[in-house]
């Protein structure tokens, strides 16, 4: 089956991310999976003759507004994915829900990545109860076994024997919204307190004015280093081998009591290692029976295959 995938594929993005793992899990089913920046195909005209110059069956759109919406009365049969913004932001706009909720009437299928994700869009729109399905993201990582973690810490600043240090890892495309100097502060007043405890950010530039002031920051804060791109390889080796991950956003607050908590909690995990060995295996149990690669791929597959049905019908 041939397949158009609309999605919105600015570089270093989860939606860019998400969008190649479920495109490879549908060509490895035999489809042709052809896969489209939303943002480039803004007319009902273009997506007409794409679908006709393609000899597109079906479709499938990551994102229910921004790609969703450009699917509508085309004649093929689609499923769409939420996003975040969906459910979290568009739907407050009056026009952009209505949107939405008529894209789902013509869906076949809808995909959430979470319980919470689907309560949200069951409440918003009931007549699609029946056809939204969760299945968590898959998580698949294939760290290079040429990295060196000594090398990777002198190309930080940090000339400390690795065995003494703790690094937290904070990756992130360096934009706005992911907030990356969030706990740049309070990193560096720990720093000081204990100087083998280093936060280092990686992240590729995705706006460079805020890269430049991220750059600037990070050079007046003890403890916190910035490093930018790194080989997909080689930063799933960096997490394999740095002390903790953390992550921050706007969307998840920025009251000082989180910051206080933080530290709190950070400074537990350092002073005791049962409750790490603890942390790590409930994380691996997690991702194994929350995030398998497999079940996303079988999920995926399946859902495609009643789209093919739609066809044949």
């Amino acid at each position: 089956m041939r397949l158009l995938f609309l999605a919105v594929l600015r570089r270093h993005t989860g939606n860019a991310v998400t969008a190649e793992r479920v495109r490879d899990h549908l060509e490895a089913a035999g489809h042709v999976c052809i896969l489209k920046d939303a943002s480039d195909l803004e007319s009902s005209s273009e997506i007409a003759k794409l679908i006709e110059a393609e000899r597109l069956e079906a479709a499938l759109a990551l994102h229910l507004y921004r790609g969703g919406r450009l699917l509508q009365g085309h004649g093929i049969p689609f499923g769409i994915i939420f996003g975040g913004t969906d459910l979290n932001e568009d739907v407050n706009h009056g026009e952009k829900k209505e949107v939405m909720g008529k894209v789902l009437e013509e869906a076949r299928f809808a995909v959430a990545f979470t319980e919470s994700m689907k309560e949200m869009a069951q409440t918003q729109w009931p007549h699609a109860r029946g056809k939204i399905y969760v299945q968590s993201q898959g998580i698949v990582t294939g760290p290079n076994s040429a990295f060196n973690w000594n090398t990777f810490l002198r190309q930080s600043g940090i000339n400390q024997s690795a065995d003494n240090l703790h690094i937290f890892l904070l990756v992130c495309g360096l934009r706005q919204v992911k907030d990356p100097l969030y706990l740049v502060d309070v990193f560096s007043e720990w720093h000081r307190e204990e100087p083998n405890v280093y936060m280092v950010i990686v992240g590729p530039e995705v706006d460079p004015v805020f890269t430049r002031e991220v750059g600037a920051r990070v050079k007046r804060a003890a403890g916190v280093r910035l490093i930018r791109e790194m080989p997909q390889g080689d930063l799933h080796a960096a997490l394999k081998n740095c002390f903790a991950v953390v992550n921050s956003s706007v969307s998840e607050g920025m009251s000082a009591a989180i910051l206080e908590e933080f530290v709190q909690l950070a400074k537990r995990l350092v002073s005791d290692p049962a409750l790490e060995r603890e942390i790590v295996a409930n994380g691996r149990e997690y991702v194994r029976a929350r995030h398998s690669w497999q079940a996303e791929r079988c999920t995926y597959q399946n859902l495609i295959r009643t789209l093919e049905g739609s066809i044949q019908d």
